[in-house]
């Protein structure tokens, strides 16, 4: 004869650790302060892992870790640091030019006599045009217009040799479609900077090389209290394009020579700009 034995059913392993409310629903299980603890120092080492492996190297070149290396991330980080330090040690180097009122009208009397001149030999109009204040002079190719009376301010005629020298360049600019050209050789180590004074929205075309060599270079704009960075390039043989001013100011260029070797640097520039301020 079978002996039947009824034993109690051992209860699930669920039904032994959860716990249930009044309505038989599974309540949540209360967070303790041990989690909490140990997820901040999850989030905190995830977050100076980013800070140590991109974000350091990539903006001030410092690799505690190597990997901002591997990634090339800390050449990038270095190079910014480089031209930060090279551009605000030229701003220190060089103060913003103000040209005197005497300065600006000596300036527009030799831009009336240009278009005078302009009109007399039949230049090309590139040669004739004047400030929008100032009326434009134009001649006819089989007979040009006789010449307009000078305004009174005019009549204290600038020296020869400055009027000389304003034709030289207009006509430079017309024969080889630049108009300045300046070269600077750089000793290792040597930076230089030009400027244009440009009024907002002018367009400059510009072309520089290194003759040979590589030069780092910060292409950037500063005034009325404005400052302004186009371009940077590290061991950079040459570049051409044109330049708009993004405000009125003085925008240009600075080469640093970090060759073991003398550099020389040729720019040339045409376009609109009031002049070129060089060293």
């Amino acid at each position: 004869m079978n002996t039947r034995h009824d034993t109690p059913r051992a209860p699930l392993r669920a039904d032994r650790t959860a716990t249930r409310d009044a309505t038989g629903h599974i309540r949540g299980v209360e967070a303790t302060s041990g989690g909490l603890i140990r997820s901040t120092l999850i989030a905190v080492g995830a977050a100076a892992a980013m800070l140590s492996v991109v974000y350091l190297p990539a903006e001030y070149g410092i690799d505690p870790t190597g990997f901002g290396a591997v990634l090339g991330l800390t050449e990038m980080g270095q190079i910014k640091q480089q031209l930060y330090a090279e551009a605000e040690a030229d701003e220190v180097a060089v103060a913003p030019v103000t040209l005197d009122p005497d300065t600006l009208a000596r300036l527009d009397r030799i831009e009336a006599q240009l278009a005078t001149i302009g009109a007399v030999i039949g230049a090309p109009a590139a040669l004739t045009e004047a400030p929008a204040e100032q009326v434009a002079v134009t001649a006819p190719a089989a007979e040009p217009a006789p010449a307009p009376e000078p305004a009174p301010e005019a009549l204290a005629e600038p020296a020869p040799t400055e009027t000389a020298a304003a034709v030289d360049a207009a006509v430079a600019e017309a024969t080889s479609g630049w108009r300045d050209e300046v070269s600077y050789t750089l000793a290792p180590g040597e930076g230089i900077e030009v400027k244009l004074a440009m009024q907002e929205g002018q367009i400059a075309r510009f072309e520089w090389t290194a003759n040979g060599s590589v030069v780092n270079y910060d292409t950037h704009g500063d005034g009325g209290g404005q400052k302004v960075s186009y371009e940077q390039g590290r061991a950079v043989p040459e570049q051409e394009g044109e330049l708009t001013a993004a405000f009125t100011g003085n925008h240009g260029w600075f080469w640093r020579n970090r060759t073991d070797d003398p550099v020389t640097v040729t720019l040339r520039t045409a376009g609109d700009y009031a002049e070129l301020k060089a060293p």
